[in-house]
């Protein structure tokens, strides 16, 4: 998995993902976000945009990373899963908790509503 990380502003991060989220990924996802948070990063959004398979540990690293994130009073959001990510996230029902959102922008815009 590759990992491109964009920064709009003092609070957001923006983490575009690239191929697997699995076993041997997770790790890197959760350090990565670590990092981020480490530099006081409260706001945190995952693109799955480029990314075609996830299975249960990415999943984990996932509700990893949104502890992480709010454990520092922020958040985490995902953007643009494809449809075998969504319908893991439903089958789950972590889709209750990891809301996705269709867009980037429309994820971002969501940090504004929540607070």
């Amino acid at each position: 998995m590759h990992i491109d990380v964009s920064n709009d502003n003092t609070r957001l991060s923006i983490l575009q993902l690239r191929g697997r989220l699995d076993m041997l990924s997770s790790g890197q996802l959760r350090q990565a976000v670590q990092a981020q948070i480490d530099t006081g990063k409260q706001q945190i959004l995952i693109d799955l945009g480029e990314i075609y398979f996830v299975d249960s540990s990415g999943l984990g690293s996932l509700i990893g990373c949104l502890k992480a994130a709010r454990n520092v009073g922020g958040d985490l959001r995902i953007a643009r899963p494809d449809k075998q990510v969504r319908s893991l996230l439903h089958l789950t029902t972590l889709d209750l908790t990891l809301t996705p959102y269709a867009s980037v922008e429309e994820a971002i815009q969501s940090f504004g509503k929540a607070g």
